[in-house]
């Protein structure tokens, strides 16, 4: 059963620019298009989760703003990682669910690569934030005493800007150089956002060198962050392992817990993603992968946080006692 998203007329949807080379006016997006019996399924489950993504994380914003309690460094990288993480999931889940609703997917060149140039600027900034994030713990843990004075108010400022634009530059060079290919006769990109690797499937012609700037780009952006985060907490679990009372070792690794099971949570799925070995055989599960940092990993980040975290539960029951209040 060939699906409504591959109805369109390709002969309009490209420019000539050699005998076999041609730029794209408009892409396709296949999204879920093999599966044409569940569109309306996966549009009521896509559309509750974005609804779940967009409450949680608000409300992360909310209480970390609202209550004295959660006036510290530590929160307000909290709240800044849950406002990145409502403009991450946008880029891509409300295009997804108006091409569900539609069952078409097309999508106009710049339209993709604005899509792919946003979505890549907001993953740099989330591999970023969370290496701060660790540093804060690491600073916290291992020099408290310091810790006033390091993670002052005017450094947090710092660290945020410097995560959500530090990465910029890379990612619009590196949305340049992708979309600058030439195409083949395909316009369908098998993926339900515009994305590199699919992309990277339509180019033509000796595509080495973009592939090998691709995978150096992704050790950049995803390795070396994870490194310093790796690196951060083996001195965190060295020095909580040294402290003399049970009790202060279970409240030092409950303030790290949740931070660690984010990062395992979006690096483990990103990672495979970005540099694993280029093959056509696992373009299903591909797509799963990228749901899952995409979407499901943002889903997940507020219930960490709040359902493990003391501070947050008991600012959430007094938040909840004050609108019952009114």
């Amino acid at each position: 059963m060939q699906s409504k998203y591959v109805t369109l007329q390709r002969a309009n949807k490209f420019k000539i620019t050699d005998t076999n080379l041609t730029v794209p006016i408009e892409f396709v997006l296949l999204g879920f298009s093999d599966i044409p019996q569940l569109h309306w399924f996966l549009f009521g489950i896509f559309l509750f989760i974005y609804m779940i993504i967009l409450l949680g994380n608000g409300i992360i914003i909310l209480i970390t703003r609202v209550e004295p309690t959660l006036q510290t460094p530590m929160y307000f990288f909290i709240s800044n990682f849950s406002f990145l993480e409502i403009c991450y999931v946008s880029v891509t889940l409300p295009r997804m669910l108006m091409d569900l609703f539609t069952l078409k997917g097309n999508i106009s060149f710049l339209a993709c690569a604005t899509q792919m140039c946003l979505f890549l600027i907001l993953g740099a900034t989330e591999c970023f934030l969370l290496a701060v994030m660790s540093y804060d713990r690491y600073v916290a843990i291992c020099n408290p005493l310091l810790y006033p004075v390091v993670m002052s108010s005017k450094v947090c400022t710092q660290l945020v800007v410097g995560s959500w634009v530090i990465g910029v530059p890379i990612q619009v060079g590196q949305t340049y150089q992708i979309l600058s290919l030439p195409f083949c006769e395909s316009n369908q990109i098998n993926h339900f956002f515009c994305d590199i690797p699919p992309l990277l499937k339509l180019a033509c012609g000796n595509i080495f060198v973009n592939e090998l700037v691709v995978f150096i780009f992704a050790v950049l952006i995803v390795t070396i962050p994870f490194m310093l985060i790796l690196a951060s907490y083996s001195r965190i679990i060295s020095t909580i392992l040294k402290l003399p009372s049970n009790t202060g070792r279970t409240k030092a690794f409950s303030t790290c817990s949740s931070h660690l099971i984010v990062v395992f949570l979006f690096y483990g799925s990103a990672s495979i993603t970005y540099l694993k070995p280029k093959s056509n055989k696992f373009e299903g599960t591909d797509k799963l992968l990228s749901l899952f940092y995409t979407i499901l990993t943002p889903m997940f980040n507020p219930l960490i946080y709040s359902l493990r975290n003391k501070d947050v539960t008991g600012a959430l029951k007094k938040l909840f006692t004050r609108l019952l209040a009114l």
